[in-house]
């Protein structure tokens, strides 16, 4: 493709191409959603989190659960971004913008879990060190302050490294749009880049400096996570393997998320210049590679379960296959470890509607063990006088298919007012190659 295609192919959709009967219906679908979403918060307000179906030993439930789903999957974009720029991986040009806005919506959707876990939701800033006159400082020992600073630093570090990346093609947008509103508006964004020698060897060289520093801060940030849960000394989650097993499971849930969105936008703006079949091929692989590593990591749970000769492990683990919870346990077995084994086949990697079945099933089998770490230990601790199993109600329901409908709406705005694939990467690596 020319330079010039490779601009139309990407500024069209954002300057002059109409948006279809689809994006509409699904604005309105995800509108809708994200209106269920703001209805149960306020009545979760009105009446507390008793509305969840939390009790005496479940006191995390979804609100947890789901917080460390959506928190996995905002990893997985920066660390896919910067480690794929680290180790010059050129087809990541194509799906890196993808994943660094999918990184912003999911962080800060999973920022709003423990917020409203809380209970006194309108207390949160007590999480932060701020001076008072109370004398009153956070409780170091509690993981809703380890939570704070992981979210809040990963956050301001991914808008940043996300903004950083889009100057030079907000820059474009500027220059190709029309008078009006909008060409101001790119204009401001842009923070006048020229296109200068002085202003690429400037974002480049803070552009691989946050990239290295990206990698550490998210494998901390998923290690805080889960340590949240090995910090605990319950069965199933006192394992030294759970910091490791997150940041992997992270990447995980994340590279699926991607192939998610990337499929839907490749079909719907025409992409397959850019997004090509090799593109998917890889990311395939990626699946399937990351697919084996949570495989290892369940049978090395069973194996440690029998090896250390606790009866409380084991009886877990037989709990897990055989107890309330089997049914969920088998399919997200399924989900994660068997049917990505169809990735083996070169041919599946490289039809867009089979890689997508792999990874809407892949999302599902993730979103199942958030559950199931979650609440299997709590239903079946030490204590069996305290065996209480979980159920949830309509209200932990309508939370999770809203923020579900929020992060769809919030990536529909994003594809339409922002160069959702990286234009000055594109065209880089264009070069590069054919020069090779």
């Amino acid at each position: 493709m020319s330079y010039e295609a490779i601009t139309s192919e990407v500024m069209n959709p954002l300057l002059m191409t109409r948006v279809g009967r689809i994006w509409w219906i699904s604005l309105l679908v995800s509108l809708a959603l994200t209106v269920m979403m703001v209805v149960s918060i306020l009545w979760l307000f009105a009446n507390g989190i008793g509305v969840w179906g939390l009790n005496q030993s479940n006191i995390w439930g979804f609100a947890i659960a789901n917080y460390v789903w959506w928190i996995g999957i905002g990893n997985a974009g920066t660390l896919i971004s910067s480690m794929l720029l680290l180790t010059r991986q050129r087809w990541r040009a194509s799906v890196n913008r993808f994943a660094e806005a999918m990184t912003l919506f999911a962080a800060a959707i999973a920022g709003l879990y423990p917020i409203l876990h809380l209970g006194r939701p309108w207390f949160f800033y007590w999480l932060m060190p701020y001076p008072n006159t109370m004398g009153v400082w956070p409780q170091w020992r509690s993981p809703l302050v380890w939570d704070f600073f992981a979210i809040a630093s990963y956050l301001i570090f991914s808008l940043l490294f996300w903004y950083t990346g889009l100057i030079p093609d907000l820059a474009t947008a500027r220059d190709r749009a029309a008078p009006g509103l909008r060409r101001a508006l790119y204009g401001f964004m842009s923070f006048g880049w020229t296109g200068s020698a002085s202003d690429w060897l400037r974002l480049e060289s803070f552009y691989k400096t946050a990239a290295a520093m990206a990698v550490p801060l998210v494998f901390s940030v998923h290690s805080v996570v889960g340590l949240d849960f090995a910090a605990g000394l319950a069965p199933g989650w006192a394992e030294t393997i759970f910091p490791p097993y997150f940041v992997f499971g992270a990447a995980y849930s994340g590279f699926a998320m991607v192939v998610t969105l990337a499929i839907p936008i490749r079909w719907a703006f025409n992409l397959q210049g850019l997004v090509t079949r090799s593109h998917l091929n890889v990311m395939g692989k990626m699946l399937l590679f990351l697919s084996l590593i949570m495989s290892i990591s369940y049978a090395t749970e069973w194996f440690m379960a029998w090896y250390a000769g606790s009866e409380a492990e084991r009886d877990l683990i037989l709990f897990k296959f055989f107890g309330a919870y089997a049914p969920y346990y088998w399919l997200m077995l399924a989900c994660n470890c068997v049917i990505p084994l169809a990735l083996w086949v070169p041919a599946v990697r490289r039809t867009p509607k089979l890689i997508l079945a792999v990874a809407l099933a892949i999302n599902l089998g993730m979103w199942l063990e958030r559950i199931l770490i979650t609440t299997t230990t709590p239903s079946h601790g030490h204590l069996p006088s305290s065996w209480q199993i979980y159920t949830p109600t309509i209200w932990d329901w309508t939370l999770w298919f809203g923020t579900l409908g929020f992060f769809t709406l919030l990536f529909l705005i994003f594809v339409r007012l922002v160069p959702f694939i990286s234009l000055h990467e594109v065209k880089q690596f264009d070069w590069q190659r054919r020069r090779a």
